[in-house]
């Protein structure tokens, strides 16, 4: 496989050689490359939304957004950090003060009122954020 022996121009043997076979180790760095790059969208926000489905195309953002979620049960998380409603503009606040510019997409359940979600936005908005987005699904083809 990897060693074989050295021969001199007139069919004596010599010294083995020693060669590395690298076709198996690259193999297996390429099949784990692959792994990471699928795995790692989906690893973004760990809290389970039911989210509405919308025929609106995806954005794409440059920087990672915050994320604000909004189960069923009308509990808010920042990320994936329960919170109480009062404590959610302070700690966007407190974020913001080292990026100004931070995305901040709402992901509200689909059982969720409207207005719920209106409602939290509008707060977000009024503490002087201006990129507020909604994230939705997109429904399945076919």
């Amino acid at each position: 496989m990897g060693a074989g022996l050295k021969r001199s121009g007139n069919g004596r043997r010599h010294r083995p050689m020693g060669e590395i076979n690298v076709t198996p180790f690259v193999d297996v760095m390429l099949v784990l490359l692959i792994v990471f790059m699928v795995t790692a969208p989906l690893l973004t926000v760990g809290v389970e939304v039911d989210l509405p489905k919308t025929q609106a195309g995806q954005i794409n953002a440059d920087a990672a957004p915050l994320v604000v979620s909004i189960k069923d049960d009308g509990t808010l998380y920042l990320q994936e950090t329960e919170m109480p409603p009062d404590q959610l503009i302070p700690r966007l606040q407190a974020i913001s003060n080292a990026n100004p510019g931070v995305r901040i997409f709402v992901r509200g359940d689909a059982a969720v009122a409207y207005g719920d979600v209106l409602g939290v936005m509008g707060r977000i908005q009024a503490a002087g954020f201006e990129r507020v987005a909604l994230v939705a699904r997109l429904p399945e083809q076919g």
